[in-house]
């Protein structure tokens, strides 16, 4: 349930960070110059406050990363480990000697 949840807001966080680096006024002028502009939405303080929530995206960025690294460490092994295990197992299986199985002596019948 967490894990999936760490997922979604990553992915969210991922392309909200997107779009607000490629709406930030660059030296050519970013994709702020072809949607018009974005300074009137915003008022005066646009660039402080792409600033701000790039950062602060960027915060978020880095703590669904770390979280979602350590919640899949401790959730089981990585897949190559289980493969591994897996073909080790099956190995072990094939090369194991045959089990010896006891047959019970029949009794002979004739004394």
């Amino acid at each position: 349930m967490l894990y999936g949840f760490l997922w979604f807001m990553h992915v969210v966080v991922v392309i909200a960070l997107i779009g607000v680096i490629l709406v930030q006024r660059g030296r050519s002028g970013g994709l702020v110059e072809a949607l018009g502009g974005v300074e009137s939405i915003f008022g005066t303080k646009t660039s402080q406050m792409l600033v701000r929530t790039t950062v602060g995206l960027a915060i978020a960025f880095f703590t669904t990363s770390v979280s979602l690294a350590y919640i899949s460490k401790e959730r089981s092994k990585s897949v190559m480990e289980k493969y591994q295990d897996q073909t080790q197992a099956s190995g072990a299986a094939m090369n194991a000697p045959a089990p010896i199985v006891d047959a019970p002596v029949a009794a002979n019948a004739n004394p």
